[in-house]
């Protein structure tokens, strides 16, 4: 396994309806890589959007979607999502502000 660099851990934010309800509790989702751990999603949000203090990171591995395509079946991508928590003296992320 190489090394993951702090920009590598992050690859989107989540945007639905349940994600931006909990910005309003400093709540942002986001999608990561699925080899990193709470601490390398800590150390990036804090390096890539300044003023932030991370509380807490919860983390869920989500497994592929069965598709089929005729008679051949097959499974979608695996993926990790990641819920970070924001202290309360911390500035918000400016990525969620505009939508």
């Amino acid at each position: 396994m190489a090394a993951i660099n702090y920009y590598d851990v992050i690859l989107k934010p989540v945007v639905t309806e349940k994600s931006m309800a909990g910005m309003g509790e400093k709540k942002y989702t986001f999608l990561v890589h699925p080899e990193a751990n709470k601490t390398m999603i800590k150390e990036a949000v804090e390096k890539m959007f300044d003023g932030t203090k991370v509380k807490n990171v919860n983390t869920m591995n989500l497994d592929g979607k069965k598709k089929r395509r005729g008679l051949v079946y097959g499974r979608t991508a695996k993926s990790k999502k990641a819920i970070v928590t924001l202290t309360e003296d911390s500035k918000d992320i400016e990525l969620f502000t505009g939508l």
